[in-house]
């Protein structure tokens, strides 16, 4: 009985884990990773390989090569930037959040001459001042323009052709490499279309699977650059990636049970629809923020055409410790919220609505928060849940 003095009391049940990534795991995923790893040097994997590869194209909206490295989001950011540039070289970044900045640190890490355009965290990004820069640029020296599709930080979704709209109409030849580590799969993303040169995605949040697999997909225009580009590389190397759509074949040990997992989460997503996913998640941003709105409380981004489909970030009222919030969330009603990053620390909490997600899950989560708002003192203006009902319903 005196181990079990001090324990914390048990919740029946699972977590409900609603922050923007990692997302919930399917549990036909959870069971593909399962199976018995098979060498990966053998031809049964090779032709899975050579499928999985393939398929990947249409999620990223691509004709051109996806490469699959073993590591999270960060070692495919840094993978983008060393395959195209070369030490000291200038890059453009878009301070839209807490995952913008840091990709630009770690710019700043790698040698690079990075430059940071201001911003304030409540909006996306903003193209014009994007133009604006490359204008003033009349030697070109700015190699890259790096754009964080979704800001996980922020909530705040941005327009990517108008980025690569302002770049062409400055006449300034810089790459555009964007971040979608929390879009892919969630949010509708057409690289080829868009005009960008490399995308880089991780598999823990859209694509439904646990972190440990990062992505690069490069045009023509980055491959190019990828030749003469001197930044020391080896495995991020893309050049060293090339064969494996051919041959199915890895350079090194590839995350065999995590691609096992990735053909099953493709075959989820092809099984529901793109369309089908897109919908879903606009649906239940939608209803989450009516329900933040019912609450009397407000969103973080205050542009309403570029607030995210993956996630919301509502700011609490003056005096009320967000953190303090989450942890009485974790406490009383065993659900998991995202904190605030950096800048937003202490000011905002943050509802996760990606992946594997449902209405009744949304509803769950909404009824968790409200409850927990109740009982943390801050009181509601109005039903959040019947708001949020209202959305949903209105489209079954």
């Amino acid at each position: 009985m005196n181990a079990l003095a001090n324990a914390k009391p048990y919740f029946p049940g699972w977590q409900l884990l609603q922050i923007p990534g990692p997302s919930n795991v399917p549990p036909k995923v959870l069971a593909a990773m399962a199976q018995p790893t098979i060498d990966h040097r053998g031809e049964a994997f090779a032709a899975f390989a050579k499928t999985l590869l393939d398929d990947l194209k249409p999620i990223f909206g691509t004709s051109d090569d996806v490469v699959i490295f073993p590591s999270s989001g960060t070692g495919a950011w840094e993978a983008a930037l060393v395959n195209v540039t070369s030490p000291g070289d200038a890059v453009l970044m878009a301070e839209t959040g807490h995952f913008a900045t840091l990709w630009y640190k770690l710019a700043k890490q790698l040698g690079l001459n990075a430059e940071l355009l201001p911003g304030d965290w409540r909006k996306a990004v903003d193209p014009e001042a994007i133009g604006a820069r490359l204008r003033q640029d009349k030697a070109h020296t700015i190699k890259a323009v790096c754009v964080v599709h979704n800001e996980t930080s922020t909530g705040a979704t941005s327009d990517i052709a108008a980025v690569r709209a302002a770049i062409d109409a400055a006449g300034h030849p810089a790459l555009l490499l964007v971040d979608t580590i929390s879009s892919l799969g969630s949010v509708d993303y057409r690289q080829d279309e868009w005009g960008v040169d490399v995308t880089i995605a991780g598999s823990q949040k859209g694509l439904m699977l646990p972190p440990g697999l990062g992505f690069n997909s490069y045009g023509p225009k980055a491959r190019a650059a990828s030749e003469t580009a001197r930044m020391p590389r080896s495995y991020f190397d893309w050049e060293t990636m090339r064969p494996a759509p051919l041959t199915g074949q890895f350079p090194y040990t590839p995350a065999t049970n995590l691609l096992f997992a990735l053909r099953t989460a493709l075959d989820l997503l092809a099984q529901e629809g793109m369309e089908n996913v897109f919908n879903r998640h606009a649906r239940h941003a939608r209803a989450t923020r009516a329900a933040v709105e019912a609450w009397g409380l407000e969103v973080l981004c205050i542009e309403p055409e570029h607030q995210s489909n993956v996630l919301t970030a509502v700011v609490m009222p003056e005096g009320v410790s967000a953190d303090g919030f989450r942890a009485h969330m974790v406490e009383r009603v065993n659900m998991s919220l995202g904190n605030g990053l950096s800048k937003l620390k202490d000011r905002v909490f943050r509802i996760g609505h990606l992946g594997d997600f449902n209405d009744m899950m949304l509803i769950a989560t909404l009824a968790g928060v409200q409850m927990g708002l109740i009982a943390y003192g801050v009181k509601p203006s109005a039903s959040g849940i019947e708001a949020a009902m209202a959305v949903l319903t209105e489209t079954l």
